[in-house]
């Protein structure tokens, strides 16, 4: 089946906060989905792998 080339873009809610020097997030809608980063930057680009 080939697609017509419609991007479909979903939108999640991102919670992150700062502990211990370190930046944890996770999605709210996708369970098991969490990360640890050294920078909030750094964490909202792993999110969104």
């Amino acid at each position: 089946m080939e697609g017509d080339g419609a991007i479909m873009n979903r939108v999640y809610t991102a919670v992150t906060k700062q502990e211990n020097g370190w930046w944890i997030g996770w999605i709210e809608e996708v369970p098991g989905v969490n990360c640890q980063e050294r920078t909030h930057e750094q964490l909202l680009e792993t999110l969104k792998a």
